[in-house]
């Protein structure tokens, strides 16, 4: 039986480069040689496509402490990585980008790849870029019958939005793009508010100020064709819940990825099950009204005062390392890493075939 060609697409111009690359590797070890043939593509934070070895992602993009010199691999043009990545005969049946953020997350690949006519894992052109843009996605989802905390979007070079003082303290400011808590700020005082914009304005031209409140932070892992009939294999289903609970002030990036003891990870979530069952039912909802396709976690904030449920945002390219839920709540679920990877390039190949199906010409 021939193996399937995989094509890991790591790296990426955005503030996540150093996970996607954690990401990457988790996957390739979940790929069974067996059954795959791997190549792997680098794209640096100059945006220059790579050809890359395993050794590059277990050392996170570094080969002896030093980033790798054009001279130590092949350099790709975009189109020609995701149509052949340059090895000798390696032309991909499939390509799983794994790239958190802007330039990976938001679209941007996955029109590369439509175009090109590649099959890809994750949600497409239009549900990764929904996903993606905080605003747009409350938005929609607001507009599905799911609750949001209420919040303004500022711009740089724009004053405060006169009706932030509407929303009260405590305050976040989050980049609207972003993922990973990188940019993100709680603001305690309206003296505060300056620094956080700035700070979220470095990552983004659109930042969000949202209304704080104390809550738990609730985690629901997304897999499967969302139009696909009861019964189908690779039916759209939500995972058991998980909950994280930072010990800084709230869930930052050093704590999601540099402080083994930033945060300690609940599976399932001590919730109620009528509570669980009606969180897994909202992130199965959200995941439809912002197109997702595959995989997305859906993230919810549960008001620790009044017992209501936010929604707060997506992902739909989640991390895959050690410390990551969605790969964590599917292994709960009786799915473990290397099932979870061949389903979503079986799901990347399904919606490619349909895509096949459809007519280019009146």
């Amino acid at each position: 039986m021939r193996k399937l060609k995989v094509l890991l697409l790591c790296g990426g111009r955005s503030a996540e480069h150093q996970v996607s690359l954690v990401s990457a590797a988790t996957i390739a070890r979940a790929l069974s040689p067996a059954k795959f043939q791997i190549e792997t593509v680098y794209i640096d934070s100059n945006g220059r496509w790579l050809t890359a070895s395993r050794k590059l992602l277990e050392n996170r993009g570094r080969v002896n402490g030093k980033a790798p010199a054009l001279a130590a691999s092949r350099s790709l043009s975009p189109l020609a990585a995701a149509t052949s990545s340059g090895a000798k005969g390696f032309k991909p049946d499939v390509v799983f980008p794994v790239l958190h953020g802007p330039m990976g997350e938001d679209g941007t690949i996955q029109g590369l790849l439509e175009s090109a006519g590649v099959p890809y894992v994750g949600a497409g052109v239009l549900g990764s870029a929904l996903g993606m843009d905080k605003d747009v996605a409350k938005r929609l989802v607001r507009a599905a019958g799911l609750p949001v905390l209420p919040y303004v979007v500022a711009r740089p070079g724009f004053p405060i939005p006169s009706d932030v003082g509407a929303l009260g303290f405590p305050l976040f400011v989050k980049p609207a793009g972003l993922g990973s808590s990188v940019g993100v700020s709680k603001v305690e005082r309206k003296a505060e508010l300056g620094k956080a914009l700035r700070e979220a304005f470095r990552f983004d031209t659109k930042a969000l100020v949202e209304k704080a409140v104390e809550a738990r932070e609730i985690e629901c892992a997304v897999l499967g064709d969302p139009w696909s009939r009861p019964g189908d294999p690779l039916e759209l289903r939500a995972s058991g819940l998980g909950e994280v609970v930072a010990r800084a002030r709230f869930y930052t990036y050093a704590a999601k990825y540099l402080d083994p003891d930033g945060a300690e990870r609940f599976i399932p979530a001590p919730l109620p099950y009528a509570k669980t069952a009606g969180i897994r039912e909202m992130a199965v909802r959200a995941f439809r009204a912002l197109e997702g396709y595959g995989m997305g976690r859906v993230d919810f904030l549960l008001d620790k005062r009044t017992g209501k449920v936010y929604f707060n945002e997506v992902n739909t390219i989640p991390g895959f390392t050690a410390s990551s839920m969605y790969p964590e709540l599917w292994k709960a679920a009786g799915v473990p890493t290397p099932r979870l990877v061949e389903l979503l390039i079986d799901l990347a190949i399904r919606r490619s075939g349909r895509r096949r199906r459809l007519r280019v010409k009146p």
